[in-house]
């Protein structure tokens, strides 16, 4: 699970394992496998970042933070 913030502010927590796409439009946009979108504050490179590190934490790669 990754913490992202909502354009009005607020944080939420997104499992990363359901994210299809990540784009910049220009808002950061994420599709979700179900076809719903979400629209975030990150930066796309920050959301890629950070499943990224929760995709390695989860396999082992990463020591528990």
């Amino acid at each position: 699970m990754i913490v992202l913030t909502r354009l009005n502010g607020k944080q939420f927590v997104l499992n990363a394992e359901l994210i299809r796409t990540v784009e910049e439009v220009p808002d950061t946009t994420i599709q979700l496998v179900n076809g719903e979108r979400v629209m975030v504050k990150e930066p796309m490179a920050d959301v890629v970042d950070r499943a990224v590190e929760y995709g390695m934490l989860l396999r082992g790669l990463l020591p528990p933070s």
